[in-house]
């Protein structure tokens, strides 16, 4: 299946995304002519640790899930791509093997251009390389704020972040109340901020208290991203 056979959902994810929207009409319809699409069940794996890169990838729907394995030899989640986001590029860029397991979180929908597309796309487009350059810019930015919202923030203000950054990415407006629509039990939560289901747990609790969220057996819900502001800038 090529670029065509995306659904208006999954095609508005693609062209709505903050980095592909910013290209050019012409590299916008070189990357999709070249694409293809894959459709794929919870759980299915894109590719692990240690691999050859082949792909170049950006999520239409649903999610996926990157993780690595601790020396326990437990999975533990990194980040989660969400719709509209492109990955894969580093590995085709260094020529070195892939660095962590990526698997599908939900039903999820991608859009791939294999490796010789990539370096094709390279070769005719300049710009495409100033446009990954930007895009792996951003990538360290973040990668560093992290860092320095574990090594200076209380657990709690780096919640409070996460679930800001779960309503922008999956929140369903419904009426004054957000609800996240990708499925994450707390200790996936947890490992996304490098603490414990039950310290988690008990923040979680302490925000229903305050009327900043509901915690639902499947979802969270944001009730005041105002309250979550705050206890993010704590």
């Amino acid at each position: 299946m090529n670029s065509t056979d995306l659904n208006t959902a999954e095609r508005a994810n693609i062209e709505s995304g903050p980095w592909f929207s910013r290209l050019s009409p012409a590299l916008r319809s070189d990357i999709l002519s070249r694409a293809f699409v894959r459709r794929v069940a919870d759980g299915t794996l894109m590719g692990h640790r240690g691999q050859p890169a082949e792909e170049w990838i950006g999520v239409a729907k649903g999610a996926v899930r990157v993780s690595s394995v601790s020396l326990s030899g437990k999975q533990i989640s990194l980040t989660y791509v969400e719709p509209g986001t492109w990955f894969g590029d580093i590995a085709l860029f260094d020529g070195m093997p892939r660095t962590h397991d990526a698997n599908a979180h939900g039903e999820t929908t991608l859009l791939v251009v294999r490796k010789a597309d990539f370096k094709d796309l390279l070769s005719r487009h300049v710009e495409l390389y100033d446009a990954l350059l930007r895009l792996n810019c951003r990538r360290l930015r973040l990668m560093f704020d992290q860092i320095e919202d574990l090594n200076t923030r209380p657990l709690a203000a780096r919640l409070a972040k996460q679930l800001l950054l779960l309503a922008r990415s999956y929140g369903v407006p419904q009426g004054e109340e957000i609800r996240i629509s990708l499925q994450l039990a707390q200790e996936d939560i947890a490992q996304l901020l490098g603490a414990s289901r039950q310290r988690v747990n008990q923040e979680l609790k302490g925000f229903e208290r305050d009327g900043a969220v509901r915690v639902e057996p499947t979802r969270l819900v944001v009730l005041s991203k105002d309250k979550l502001l705050a206890i993010a800038g704590r």
